[in-house]
C-alpha cells in the first residue's frame, strides 16, 4: 500500500452549508473521525472542553455568567459541548436574541446525559429552528484518496448511463484498508501503527467511554463479548435474544436482554453502532417486508479488533472479509449519501429477496445497490437479485429505480451490463 493523498473533507462543504442555514451546527460523531479539525476549519473562536482545567473554568462560568461564555468571534467551537449540556439551550436562547446564520459549532462524540427526563426531552426537541445536525463518520475511500471517483453517485442520479472506471485494488488491498479503517491519523501512517488504531479504539470504549456516556459502570469484558457478538453478527437483523445466547455461551447466566440493550443503547449514543433501518417501498404485491434494522458498526475497522484478526487472517477467511466489506460499503454509501441529502436502507422480504442498500433522495429517487466482494458469479447473482426487486417495485407510485448498481470489492473495471446493471468497483466510486 502507498501513502495516501487526502481529498477534502464531504462534511467540510455540508458543515458551510449548515452554517448559512441555522444559527448553530451540532457536529456528531465517533471519536478520532476528525470532528474537531473539520469545526476548526471554520471556527472564528473555540472552546476546547476536552481540557480538564477548561473544562471546569466553563462549567463555573456556565452556572453564573452565561452570556459571557458564549461571547466570541463566530463561528464560536464548543468542543466536545456535552460535557456542559447546558450549552444546548444557552445558544439556543442566543441565537433567538441575535437573529444571525452561523454563530455558534458544537462537536460531540456522544448524545449528552441529562439525570431528569424532562430535561433530556427538552434537550432533543427544543433546537427546531435554531440548530442545523451534521452527521461525520470515519473517511470514506474517497476522501482518503483510496477511489479515483471516475463513478459519481450524483451523476448516476441525474440519469448517467455510460459509466467506466479503473481500479487499482486488489482483494489483499482491500482486507488491510478495512482493517486499518477510516480513521484520520491511521491514513498514511505506518503499517504497524495504522493496524493498531482500532485496538486502541476498542480499549478506550471499553475501558471508559461506554461507561461515562451516561454514568453507568459496565463491565469492560461484556463489551468486548458484546463487540465479538456484534462483529460476528455485521449486516444481519439479528435481535437481542440471539445476541445474548453467543454472548452467554461465555458468560453467566445472569446476563439479561435487559442488560445488553443498556450496553446497545450507549453504543449508539457514542456513535459506535449505526444500524440501518428497512425500505419502505410500494410494491405490486403484498409481499411482507421484514422491518428490522440491519446491525453495522460506523468502520469495519471496529469489528476487526473486536474479532481480533489481521489482513492476513481475513485472505484465509473470505467469508468474513465479505462481511465487513459490506461494513465498509455501507459506511462509504453513508458518507456519498449525505452529500446528496440522501438516506440508506435495506431491504429484506419474507420470501428472503434482500437488497444490502438502497439510495432514497429526499424527492423519492432512489437506487438499488447490492455488495459484493466480485466475481463473475457473485456478479451474476446480485444482478439478478437486484432485477426481481425492480420487477416488484410498484414503479406508478414509486418510479423506476435510477440504477441498479453491484458494488464490488475488487474488479479492474467499472461499467455496464447488457441489461443496464452497474458493476463498480469500490475504488472508483464517489458522493
Amino acid at each position: 500500500m502507498s501513502e495516501t493523498n487526502y481529498r477534502p473533507r464531504i462534511a467540510d462543504r455540508l458543515l458551510k452549508d449548515r452554517l448559512e442555514e441555522a444559527g448553530a451546527v451540532l457536529v456528531q460523531g465517533p471519536k478520532w473521525c476528525g470532528k474537531t479539525t473539520t469545526a476548526m476549519r471554520v471556527a472564528g473562536s473555540m472552546v476546547l472542553l476536552a481540557h480538564p482545567d477548561t473544562l471546569r473554568r466553563c462549567r463555573q462560568l456556565a452556572e453564573t455568567n452565561m452570556s459571557a461564555l458564549l461571547a466570541g468571534n463566530t463561528p464560536r467551537l464548543f468542543d466536545e459541548w456535552q460535557t456542559i449540556p447546558d450549552l444546548w439551550d444557552g445558544i439556543r436562547y442566543e441565537v433567538d436574541m441575535r437573529q444571525r446564520k452561523g454563530q455558534f459549532l458544537l462537536t460531540g462524540s456522544a448524545v449528552p446525559y441529562r439525570e431528569e427526563n424532562e430535561q433530556e426531552k427538552r434537550l432533543n426537541h427544543s433546537g427546531a429552528g435554531r440548530y442545523a445536525r451534521l452527521r461525520m463518520r470515519p473517511m470514506s475511500l474517497w476522501e482518503s484518496g483510496e477511489s479515483s471517483g471516475e463513478v459519481s453517485l450524483k451523476a448516476l442520479f441525474e440519469g448517467k448511463k455510460d459509466i467506466f472506471g479503473n481500479n487499482k485494488w486488489e482483494l489483499p488491498d482491500i482486507a488491510f484498508i478495512l482493517c486499518r479503517g477510516g480513521w484520520p491519523d491511521a491514513i498514511g501512517s505506518s503499517e504497524r501503527v495504522a493496524l493498531r488504531t482500532p485496538y486502541n479504539y476498542l480499549d478506550a470504549l471499553a475501558e471508559s467511554d461506554i461507561s461515562r456516556v451516561d454514568r453507568t459502570l459496565r463491565s469492560p469484558v461484556r463489551v468486548y463479548r458484546l463487540m465479538r457478538s456484534l462483529a460476528r453478527l455485521q449486516g444481519t437483523q439479528t435481535n437481542i435474544s440471539v445476541i445474548r445466547a453467543d454472548m452467554t455461551a461465555n458468560d453467566d447466566s445472569t446476563l439479561s436482554e435487559s442488560t445488553i440493550a443498556s450496553y446497545l443503547s450507549a453504543l449508539e449514543n457514542i456513535f459506535v453502532v449505526e444500524d440501518m433501518p428497512a425500505w419502505g417501498v410500494h410494491l405490486r404485491s403484498k409481499t411482507a417486508i421484514r422491518t428490522s434494522n440491519t446491525r453495522y458498526f460506523v468502520d469495519p475497522s471496529i469489528a476487526v479488533a473486536s474479532l481480533r484478526t489481521s489482513p492476513s487472517d481475513l485472505m484465509q477467511d473470505i467469508e468474513t472479509l465479505g462481511l465487513l466489506f459490506e461494513t465498509m460499503a455501507v459506511r462509504d454509501l453513508r458518507v456519498y449519501a449525505d452529500a446528496l441529502d440522501a438516506k440508506v436502507y435495506h431491504y429484506r422480504d419474507k420470501n428472503g429477496l434482500e437488497c444490502d442498500a438502497v439510495i432514497e433522495l429526499r424527492n423519492g429517487r432512489y437506487g438499488l445497490v447490492e455488495i459484493k466482494l466480485g466475481g463473475t458469479t457473485a456478479i451474476g447473482e446480485a444482478q439478478k437479485s437486484l432485477n426481481r426487486l425492480a420487477q416488484k417495485i410498484d414503479t406508478g407510485k414509486a418510479g423506476e429505480p435510477a440504477f441498479r448498481m453491484v458494488l464490488t470489492a475488487v474488479g479492474e473495471y467499472a461499467y455496464p451490463l447488457e441489461d443496464g446493471t452497474l458493476v463498480v468497483p469500490i475504488g472508483c466510486l464517489k458522493d
